[in-house]
């Protein structure tokens, strides 16, 4: 492992520099388009409109519109420099855990721009987008296989929205069997995504909150004596929210079954599973996968998203449309409901193509065993940091073996004057972002870690020796360090409190700047 020297003296303020221009050497301050925009310019020369007569009437606008104009270079620096002050799994180690920023291949993203693909439209008449539909049946195809179920329901933008989807599958199969008034329970383990409850309730269930055991888990027992004739569903996530492989999963399937209700797992994680285990061999009724975290697609930003939802035999009938199935020799995109047991649309559009070209290229270059190799690698990264971290850090459920992420809380640093925030601010000075803190609240003061397989041994140690330097640095009471941190990003620490309660959105002019 890397013996990385500690910082001695942390910089105080006046031991910082200051300059003219507010930059720090290639760290350059870059105001708001407002702010450096000349409102009576514009980079491009455009010929004035001919004269129209207005329709607007009284909407018409009486003032300038008051955007800012800049030139072509201008334009070209302001967004350059904002992009060099955003943290990227292209910069460097991304520890999120729950969220699995994982590297994209470039091959993946050469591929997903061919002109076959990237200038698909969901119009144009599907004699035209058989090769299209034909890699989406190849997709449909590898993600059955995986995951061992009976359908697949392409269409979801996102984990949430595929949640959604299994979930509406799930209450439209209930409401075939003339039972929607009396099954309106579903059971949700304490250490579930939040987005797991919220779903529940959109759709009129009442949530039934399952207790974790001691050691982070759902046991079988918990979820018997909470199974009764209104229980509709159990949503579980496996492996969990802890990082911990849920091994009663089988138990409670066939609990859930034989009380009459449905197993619906999250597959957040199935990043750890898939090539290795099928959750369809688990019992599993309905999953939602998600593309970015398990098959590289991009991740963060607000999408562009997929999260394709696999059923078993028993949800199969209900999936939404559209739905490809084979007419002749050619492939058809269903698009009517009419005539099956679907629950109908759930969106405009078949999905997200670029993500289906992406993820496809991603399982094709890896093969089964590459995709098993994946999960096994992923595995063993968190396990790597946990053991190379765990005689400063301390874990809630005790130092056992982990999936794909490793969970750390805050009762190390008890004493310290430290607190989870302060430990994930002082990471950002090392040029680190911060593991996600705070979840999942069945962890007092949490820090989630997860490498992912896309990370080297080198690249562990390094990340490891900075945790363990700032591990020790806490310990010794070097408080300066940690309070007043981030010390050296391009802003320092905000009054998150405020920024929530009382956020700026609206852009003003300084008068006295001007």
């Amino acid at each position: 492992m890397l013996d990385r020297p500690a910082i001695v003296e942390p910089l105080d303020d006046d031991r910082i520099p200051a300059t003219f221009t507010s930059n720090r050497g290639l760290d350059q301050e870059e105001p708001l388009l407002f702010d450096i925009g000349r409102l009576d310019a514009t980079g491009v020369d455009i010929d004035a409109p001919a004269p129209v007569a207005t329709r607007l009437g009284a909407l018409e606008r009486k003032t300038p519109i008051g955007l800012p104009g800049l030139t072509e270079p201008e334009t070209m620096r302001h967004y350059v420099r904002l992009s060099r002050k955003n943290y990227s799994i292209d910069a460097g180690l991304y520890p999120l855990g729950s969220c699995t920023m994982k590297h994209n291949p470039r091959s993946n993203e050469k591929i997903a721009r061919y002109e076959g693909f990237a200038d698909l439209h969901p119009l144009q008449p599907q004699s035209t987008a058989q090769g299209a539909l034909e890699l989406m049946q190849t997709l449909a195809d590898w993600l059955m296989t995986l995951t061992n179920m009976q359908a697949v329901a392409l269409s979801p933008k996102a984990g949430a929205h595929g949640e959604l989807c299994g979930m509406m599958a799930i209450k439209t199969a209930i409401a075939a069997k003339g039972e929607s008034a009396t099954r309106n329970v579903v059971l949700i383990p304490q250490s579930a995504h939040g987005t797991n409850p919220a779903t529940a309730a959109l759709l009129g269930f009442s949530v039934r909150v399952v207790p974790a055991a001691p050691d982070g888990t759902v046991r079988a027992e918990a979820v018997k004596e909470a199974l009764g004739a209104d229980v509709a569903a159990i949503m579980l996530t496996n492996p969990n929210t802890c990082g911990l492989f849920e091994r009663e999963i089988v138990e409670i399937a066939e609990a859930v079954h034989e009380a009459g209700g449905y197993f619906y797992c999250d597959g957040a994680n199935f990043n750890a599973v898939a090539g290795v285990a099928r959750p369809g061999d688990f019992g599993v009724d309905a999953m939602h996968i998600n593309l970015h975290k398990t098959f590289s697609t991009p991740h963060g930003g607000g999408g562009p998203g997929a999260g394709p939802v696999v059923l078993s035999e028993r949800l199969a009938p209900f999936a939404p449309v559209p739905f490809i199935r084979r007419k002749g020799d050619a492939l058809e995109l269903v698009e009517d409901a009419e005539g099956t047991q679907s629950f109908g649309r759930l969106t405009a559009f078949h999905g997200q193509m670029g993500m289906f070209v992406r993820a496809l290229a991603y399982m094709l270059a890896h093969g089964a065993d590459g995709l098993a190799q994946a999960s096994k690698d992923a595995v063993l990264a968190a396990n790597y940091v946990r053991a190379s971290l765990r005689d400063l850090m301390t874990q809630p459920f005790g130092d056992r073996i982990c999936m794909h992420e490793v969970l750390f809380d805050d009762a190390w640093l008890r004493g310290t004057g430290v607190t989870t925030l302060d430990f994930a601010k002082a990471m950002i000075d090392e040029g680190y972002h911060p593991m996600t803190i705070y979840f999942p609240l069945v962890a007092h003061g949490a820090m989630l870690i997860e490498p992912t397989e896309s990370e080297s041994k080198a690249s562990l140690d390094l990340f490891i020796a900075t945790l363990r330097d700032l591990a020790q640095s806490a310990k010794a009471g070097d408080l300066t360090r940690f309070t007043q941190a981030p010390r050296l990003a391009p802003r320092r620490r905000v009054d998150e409190t405020l920024a929530a309660r009382k956020p700026v959105l609206r852009w003003e002019k300084n008068e006295k700047a001007a």
